[in-house]
């Protein structure tokens, strides 16, 4: 990005909460946190973020059930400073063990934060009923058992598990001079480990007819969220599926925010998403409807499901929806940071970095008739799940969370 005046170093490995036990569950996420709060080489929290904070630095850290990213992002002079610092933190964390007993205290009120917000914590009871007591339905985050539970030798085992040569991606984006940055790279990372990264357990999945699992809570608003199986994300029917649920909730004019927003005024919010992993992958539609409007909500969100299964996409529409998905990628990916993430999420996810203009022809090249067979093929009773947590009985939510 040779105009940009920034440039981002980010560096991920291929290691998240899939990767744990029931024991170490929530280690991938405590390990994020743990990093920054001291290396061999700047042995406090603060001798970090002073460092970061004088050149003006954005920088922060992600977890998710396949991946872990560490990354700073400043003015483009500071390259070779924000290499040297994220790589420190990647490669010599001390995990000092009183700094360990305090974050626990941190994380637990961040466990507590995210389940007093609906709209979030509904996503995880989905993933439990969908894939019960396995590392697909547990909690990124953990519990607050397992995160009270964790000594310094768990961190300093995992790290060696995991944060090895073969699971680890270094990505620089932004405006730089690429062979300054490769030796750089190279020379920073000489002696990170070279042993293999210990895998993770296959997804299991097996359903055969609708799931509903419901937390009773006293909210003014139901939150729900709708989840179909499909497939992982190397499966290329995932163009097509990018395009389906754009038609169902990409942007404003699409079908279940008209539906629900501008017609029956039900909800604020809509959202409809495809999530693909590496050996599964579910499409969502959620929302916040009004508590006493429930069934009405449901219906209708069930209602633009068979729809898209039942009638083709008209031309007009189709075309609207793929220049929306192509406009906005293209949007998202105007910052540093944004390019960084992009490339590190496919090389660590798929092991093949597409450029955005190769995933938009995929996205051109999908037909109507490509759309409604998916739709039918993944919008069936047996692989259909409603999470919602709200004030609903299980039993009559039951009597008509159901395709026809």
């Amino acid at each position: 990005m040779p105009d940009n005046p920034s440039v981002t170093v980010l560096v991920m490995v291929e290691t998240g909460s899939k990767y744990e036990t029931k024991e170490t569950n929530g280690l991938s996420h405590f390990l994020e946190h743990m990093v920054f709060k001291g290396t061999t080489k700047r042995p406090k929290a603060s001798d970090i973020s002073r460092e970061l904070d004088s050149i003006g630095a954005h920088y922060n850290a992600f977890t998710g059930q396949e991946y872990t990213g560490y990354y700073a992002k400043a003015d483009k002079r500071h390259l070779t400073k924000i290499v040297d610092v994220v790589t420190d933190m990647y490669l010599n964390p001390i995990f000092d063990a009183a700094e360990i007993e305090k974050e626990k205290g941190v994380i637990i009120e961040e466990l507590r934060m995210y389940n007093d917000l609906p709209q979030q914590h509904v996503h995880e009871i989905l993933a439990e009923l969908m894939f019960e007591d396995q590392p697909a339905g547990w909690p990124v985050i953990g519990t607050e058992d397992t995160i009270r539970s964790f000594g310094r030798d768990h961190f300093i085992q995992y790290r060696a598990d995991h944060y090895v040569a073969e699971a680890t991606t270094v990505v620089v984006a932004g405006s730089f001079d690429e062979l300054e940055a490769k030796a750089t790279i190279e020379k920073t990372f000489a002696a990170i480990s070279a042993s293999q990264n210990k895998g993770k357990l296959k997804v299991l999945e097996s359903q055969s007819s609708p799931q509903v699992k419901i937390q009773f809570k006293e909210t003014d608003q139901t939150h729900l969220v709708i989840g179909f199986r499909t497939f992982p994300i190397l499966d290329p029917r995932v163009p097509t599926m990018k395009v389906l649920a754009g038609v169902l909730g990409g942007g404003m004019s699409s079908r279940l925010f008209s539906k629900m927003r501008d017609q029956l005024g039900i909800c604020y919010y809509i959202r409809t998403s495809h999530n693909p992993s590496t050996d599964h992958g579910d499409i969502t539609i959620s929302a916040g409807v009004d508590n006493s409007r429930v069934e009405e909500g449901m219906k209708g969100i069930l209602e633009e499901v068979e729809r898209i299964k039942n009638e083709l996409v008209g031309d007009e529409e189709l075309k609207k929806v793929k220049d929306y998905i192509a406009g906005t990628s293209m949007l998202e990916l105007e910052t540093s940071d944004a390019r960084a993430e992009f490339a590190g999420f496919q090389e660590i996810m798929k092991h093949i970095v597409d450029s955005p203009e190769e995933l938009i022809a995929k996205v051109h090249a999908v037909t109507a008739e490509d759309i409604q067979k998916l739709a039918q093929e993944v919008f069936v009773n047996k692989g259909m799940n409603l999470a919602l947590i709200g004030k609903s009985k299980e039993e009559e939510v039951k009597k008509y969370f159901r395709l026809k």
